[in-house]
């Protein structure tokens, strides 16, 4: 469940600010402080836990969070996870064996692919494949990628295959077949999730949860999987912050200029490709102004699409938030059984305020 803190700055009316990145602007000194000193409580007071885990994907999420918990606990009371598979752009481990050192903290790097074919994730993702086309096999690469809500139809996805002779086809992808590819590589997320939950319960560590704001509000996570956490200390932010924070805390350039992917797939995936409307700073922008109250046409004229664009937008964020709720959510009883546990305490400290 999410706590109730809020790192954006306080509104004073939704015409106080013009909408634009400068709306993101914060004492990044003051709010990393503020953040190690919720990392140092939870750990102590919460969850009773020695030090932290952190999966590093050689991305800016999880590069912030491992630095973060650094600057909260020290080198030396977190672990990092460097879990590639075989989909995973090499980039990543060299990104993610980067930062790592940077820091000064102990890490592993542990392949996953084996477990993943032991328990069929690629095998079913092609068998799937396969049935939209037919020449698909393991010497070809694949994604999936999103469309039409943002020209006003029916959101639906399309399967990208490319052969080993480079030439790519796009087709439309039926509902069957793109739950039991997404169903497939879900796989991935949920067993980076129990090495994770290893390497903490033997070290008596809990595990750091990585997602920024636009993919915690937006449910762009796999329930059991990426989704799973102790704790999770950037939730609250937007990514355009996570990028600052990043710069803030002098993280290595190769970090800094990752561009955001799913990592997922064989072809390189954008997030926007596969599950958000527009590129993230663009995303950012129309989630803050919706929490804000700016209307459709005040998006449209701070990005630079049209009215009716920004409001598929707008509704689009509304209907991610319907659909992906129960991602939040523990498991339903038939009636409270814990009753000292049915409310969950929230242990952040109050919102900091840009200056």
């Amino acid at each position: 469940m999410s706590g109730n803190s809020q790192c954006s700055p306080s509104p004073q009316g939704h015409h106080a600010k013009a909408l634009n990145a400068d709306v993101f602007t914060m004492d990044y000194g003051v709010e990393v402080e503020r953040i190690s000193q919720w990392i140092r409580r939870t750990l102590s007071s919460t969850l009773h836990k020695r030090g932290v885990v952190v999966a590093i994907s050689g991305g800016i999420d999880s590069s912030a969070c491992a630095a973060l918990a650094v600057k909260a606990l020290g080198p030396k009371k977190v672990y990092g996870l460097l879990l590639p598979e075989r989909d995973s752009q090499g980039t990543s481990s060299v990104r993610g064996k980067q930062l790592a050192e940077h820091l000064g903290i102990g890490y592993e790097q542990h392949d996953i692919a084996p477990a993943l074919e032991a328990l069929g994730c690629y095998r079913q993702r092609d068998e799937a494949i396969r049935r939209v086309v037919p020449a698909y096999s393991e010497h070809w690469k694949s994604k999936i990628a999103i469309a039409g809500g943002l020209e006003g139809g029916i959101s639906y996805f399309r399967l990208i295959v490319q052969g080993p002779d480079g030439k790519q086809q796009d087709v439309r992808l039926s509902l069957s077949e793109y739950l039991q590819v997404v169903a497939a590589t879900n796989y991935k997320q949920r067993v980076r999730k129990t090495v994770e939950y290893f390497h903490a319960d033997r070290l008596n560590y809990a595990v750091t949860g990585t997602p920024n704001r636009l993919e915690y509000d937006q449910g762009f996570f796999v329930r059991n999987g990426d989704g799973s956490a102790d704790l999770k200390p950037i939730a609250h932010l937007y990514k355009t912050q996570v990028y600052a924070i990043a710069r803030h805390l002098k993280l290595p350039e190769s970090v800094l200029a990752a561009v955001p992917t799913t990592d997922t797939y064989s072809l390189p995936q954008g997030q926007d490709e596969f599950y958000f409307a527009l590129p993230y700073a663009q995303m950012d922008l129309a989630l803050w102004a919706l929490n804000q109250g700016h209307s459709a046409g005040e998006l449209a004229a701070s990005i630079g699409i049209t009215e009716a664009q920004a409001q598929r937008v707008l509704d689009d964020i509304q209907s991610k938030r319907r659909t992906t709720r129960t991602l939040h959510c523990v498991a339903e009883l038939v009636e409270p059984v814990l009753h000292h546990m049915d409310t969950i305490n929230v242990t952040a400290p109050p919102p900091a305020h840009s200056p």
